[in-house]
């Protein structure tokens, strides 16, 4: 059997604002406290794969459109997964969001039965 870790974690673990901010020049850095902690890699590695990590590789994605080193196309493709896994990510709503059909209209189909 695998030995669990019975340490607490930091009330910071995994809060990307905390853990990884933005820094004056736009790019997001550790904070000096962070890199001393014995949890850093686990903790940023929770903060890039949350929900809040999106926002993360969405920063970086539009950095490297920007810089050249991403085309139009893969800029787009990359830019439809991040969107899906914010769908996912979304919960019951996200879940639901992916069964409505619009309507050939625009109209959502629960508008369709009160006409």
């Amino acid at each position: 059997m695998a030995e669990h870790n019975t340490k607490a974690l930091p009330e910071c673990f995994a809060r990307l604002e905390n853990v990884f901010p933005t820094g004056p020049d736009g790019l997001r850095h550790p904070p000096p406290e962070c890199l001393d902690c014995d949890n850093k890699t686990e903790c940023l590695r929770a903060a890039l794969t949350g929900d809040q990590g999106i926002t993360v590789h969405e920063e970086r994605l539009n950095r490297a459109y920007h810089s050249g080193s991403v085309g139009f196309l893969e800029r787009w493709a990359r830019q439809k997964a991040l969107e899906r896994r914010k769908t996912r990510a979304g919960g019951w709503l996200g879940f639901w969001n992916r069964f409505r059909r619009p309507t050939p209209s625009g109209r959502s189909d629960a508008s369709k039965e009160q006409r």
